[in-house]
């Protein structure tokens, strides 16, 4: 009775880059993205078996509380500042509504939530579930922080090099592969990410910190947070070294935590029932779907 949890975005942006823009359709429209997710989509309902299943879409890429919190997150990513547009392929932009009336088509629901993106509503959605086990299948790694155990499993399938290499990680991979604790391998893993910061998220992390010792130090400290008291406070336990790198960070440690957390309480709606029908919704508009986009 697994809940199957899409990081639409990321699945498709990794689907358009994957595949040559030589697929098109009748009328000669790239549809390399669409057909890549469509494929994946398919792959996902045929070997994972998900009874229910969510597209997670962003409402906002670029929240305005993030921003506000570290105005250089995804800054870089900006197209048009004054309207906050994300630059995305001029190919890119006009499947992204066949991708959405395919999955109307076929009956898979969709989701999102104001003034959040898809992570958000991902982590929402993850922190809702206490009935059945959660899939995340991204290409993100920002969303290794939901693994967990209790109330139900939830592990991460990436995609990051494709679904023939998809990677199932749950609370003891994320552990075994980043050297932090398996109990508490979600929220470490967000606490690491923070001291080691993310270039493509505009997230500068901590001079001098890198992924081994961002996780030695939330390993021994717990949080980011407790990590900070323990520096400011001069704890013999943290060289002096160290103590004068996290002291130094110490404005961007004070907000980093928040902005890279996914949300637990986004507005999220969703667009229909997230069971897994039997058959397509409307099967005349999927045929009619399949003919115009060559699918």
């Amino acid at each position: 009775m697994t809940l199957a949890l899409l990081d639409s975005a990321s699945l498709y942006f990794r689907s358009f880059y994957a595949l040559p823009e030589s697929m098109t359709a009748p009328d000669g429209t790239p549809v390399n993205a669409v057909r890549g997710f469509a494929d994946t989509l398919a792959r996902i309902l045929t070997d994972r078996r998900p009874s229910r299943l969510v597209a997670c879409l962003d409402a906002d890429w670029r929240p305005a509380f993030r921003v506000e919190l570290l105005p250089s997150y995804k800054a870089h990513r900006v197209a048009d500042p004054d309207a906050n547009a994300e630059e995305v392929p001029d190919t890119l932009t006009p499947q992204i509504p066949i991708i959405l009336e395919l999955l109307e088509a076929v009956g898979l629901a969709t989701a999102e939530a104001p003034g959040y993106e898809a992570d958000d509503v991902i982590g929402t959605l993850t922190a809702r579930e206490a009935a059945s086990p959660v899939e995340v299948i991204t290409g993100d790694r920002d969303l290794f922080q939901l693994v967990r155990d209790v109330p139900t499993p939830a592990s991460v399938i990436y995609v990051g090099k494709g679904w023939a290499k998809a990677e199932v990680l749950g609370p003891g991979e994320i552990a075994e592969r980043y050297a932090l604790p398996k109990d508490t391998a979600g929220p470490a893993y967000a606490a690491m990410a923070v001291l080691r910061g993310d270039p493509s998220d505009g997230l500068p992390g901590v001079a001098g910190i890198g992924e081994k010792t961002a996780a030695k130090l939330i390993s021994r400290f717990g949080s980011v947070e407790a990590l900070l008291e323990a520096a400011e406070s001069g704890k013999a336990e943290l060289p002096l070294k160290m103590r004068l790198k996290l002291t130094a960070a110490k404005d961007y440690l004070s907000v980093a935590p928040r902005v890279v957390r996914v949300a637990a309480d986004a507005p999220v709606t969703l667009s229909g029932p997230d069971a897994v029908p039997g058959g397509p919704a409307d099967p005349e508009r999927v045929t009619e779907l399949a003919r115009r986009w060559n699918l």
